[in-house]
């Protein structure tokens, strides 16, 4: 993943004073699964569109494969490959002809063997003369990432490629899209909605928004990077303490734990974390410095001391004590002030447009 085979030069897109790209430089390897996330409207469209040579940019430029999206569009159009949210297969025709079809008219010339090996790629070999409406809503997303391939595309988008598919179907279809990477040393540009698509399958991520790239790095790098923590403990209070709360949350502050307490907040009887009626959950949010290496020791530590704070009330009873480290939403959360909804974004026509003419000439705007 060396090689560069995205390059993103300034890249702005302007509409009067709104910047819905505002001076984006990105470099992405080969090989490498690159995940674009940001809420609707954050400008990860546009900036796809720019990429994929629909859009003309403001200012700024793009090399894909090494061609320069201003002055070899065709060349460019040329190296993608593009997978819809929608399936757009046929379901009267076989897998086979659906393929041989998409070939034909995107003037694709492709011999059986290659169309077989691609059925093949993603376990679809057996069912290559089957008709597309036998076929299963995952069979068809399967489908659909072989026709992404069908001319060797250098970079290939997928927009919400497991959209609307149920867990283990969505788990198949990553498998797929890294063998894909793998195998076929293919970037992947992928568009989700869904945080634990993005955590399990990209090498790395870039969170947009307001038309600005806030953050790149790896999942892990991100999390790991954020530094907050939070301490749950469920206990069981069998005595009625005067300002239980208050004394309680002196009593864990008074510990030396070795990191920041930024917050304690206590709930009872909250049907919302699944609890007992008599049980207490207790959240305790911790900051650790950004240099401090040792974040594990650091944790045990507060832990033990937080543990050793409860024991002061003789008559509490522990349930249960966890420790939940920083998800990827969190992380987005920390960058946009937004969760990342898990709605879906209307279709892209435009989309549609660039690919049934990726061996033509689409005039950008």
């Amino acid at each position: 993943m060396n090689e560069h085979v995205i390059q993103t030069i300034n890249l702005t897109k302007e509409y009067g004073e709104l910047k819905a790209v505002d001076n984006v430089s990105l470099n992405i390897g080969r090989g490498e699964i690159f995940g674009l996330l940001g809420p609707n409207g954050a400008g990860k469209t546009t900036l796809i569109h720019m990429l994929c040579t629909i859009l003309r940019p403001t200012s700024g430029t793009a090399l894909i494969n090494r061609f320069d999206i201003l002055k070899e569009p065709d060349k460019v159009r040329k190296s993608l490959g593009i997978v819809f949210q929608d399936p757009s297969s046929d379901d009267d025709l076989t897998a086979y002809e659906n393929m041989e079809f998409h070939a034909m008219i995107y003037d694709v010339p492709v011999k059986r063997e290659n169309i077989m090996e691609l059925l093949r790629l993603v376990e679809l070999v057996d069912r290559a003369y089957d008709f597309v409406k036998t076929f299963s809503g995952g069979m068809k997303r399967r489908l659909e990432l072989t026709r992404g391939l069908l001319h060797h595309p250098k970079v290939l988008f997928l927009d919400e490629p497991t959209l609307g598919l149920d867990t283990q179907t969505r788990h198949k279809i990553w498998d797929y899209i890294r063998k894909i990477a793998n195998e076929k040393e293919m970037t992947v540009i992928l568009t989700t909605h869904y945080m634990e698509e993005a955590d399990s399958i990209c090498d790395r991520i870039a969170i947009i928004d307001e038309g600005e790239i806030k953050a790149v790095g790896s999942p892990e790098e991100m999390k790991d990077n954020l530094k907050d923590y939070k301490i749950i403990v469920k206990l069981i209070k069998r005595h009625e303490y005067l300002e239980f709360e208050k004394e309680l949350e002196r009593s864990i502050k008074r510990k030396e734990i070795g990191v920041e307490i930024t917050d304690v907040n206590i709930t009872q009887n909250s049907a919302d974390q699944g609890v007992r009626a008599n049980e207490v959950v207790l959240k305790i949010d911790l900051k650790i410095d950004n240099e401090s290496k040792n974040t594990d020791v650091l944790l045990i530590d507060a832990l033990i001391s937080i543990k050793d704070a409860l024991k002061e009330f003789k008559d509490i009873e522990i349930t249960s004590i966890e420790l939940h480290k920083p998800t990827l939403d969190d992380v987005f959360i920390r960058y946009t002030g937004k969760k990342l909804r898990d709605e879906r974004a209307p279709p892209d026509r435009r989309l549609r447009m660039v690919a049934s003419r990726m061996t033509t000439g689409v005039r950008m705007r």
